[in-house]
């Protein structure tokens, strides 16, 4: 959900590659079916998605590399300390009703469409300010 919705946010622009891998990823599942009916929703396709795990290669080409949760941040830093200057939290420059500034995303898997909608909502709250802080921090070639 959150690889689409950043895509989403940035098609326009052209200079931004979105990708997401998972420390505990599967490799090769599909989207869950509430999250593909939830972005179908919004017009976003997600036919082509699939899951991939988080490698060495993916942390060392990437510029930003943002966490779901402060447990998925640990694990980065724990997996890839030489790259710790890379990692931040999604919601790391945002406040998010009820749960202030530097909240976990909630992981909506099995909890049903409201949950779904929940986290998307966190992140149509967070994907703008990370494209900001991304702006203003990325030095591009």
């Amino acid at each position: 959900m959150a690889e689409s919705l950043f895509r989403k946010a940035v098609e326009k622009r052209g200079d931004f590659i979105v990708q997401s891998a998972g420390v505990a990823a599967y490799p090769g599942d599909k989207a869950n079916p509430e999250t593909v009916k939830l972005l179908s929703s919004r017009g976003i396709a997600v036919d082509g998605f699939r899951s991939q795990p988080l490698s060495e290669e993916l942390v060392e080409q990437a510029t930003h590399i943002f966490a779901m949760t402060s447990g998925h941040l640990e694990a980065l830093e724990n997996l890839f300390p030489d790259y710790s200057d890379k990692f931040y939290l999604t919601c790391e420059f945002v406040e998010i009703p009820g749960r202030g500034v530097a909240a976990d995303v909630p992981d909506p898997i099995g909890m049903g469409r409201k949950a779904y909608e929940e986290t998307a909502k966190t992140l149509d709250l967070a994907i703008p300010t990370l494209i900001a802080f991304i702006d203003q921090t990325w030095q591009g070639d």
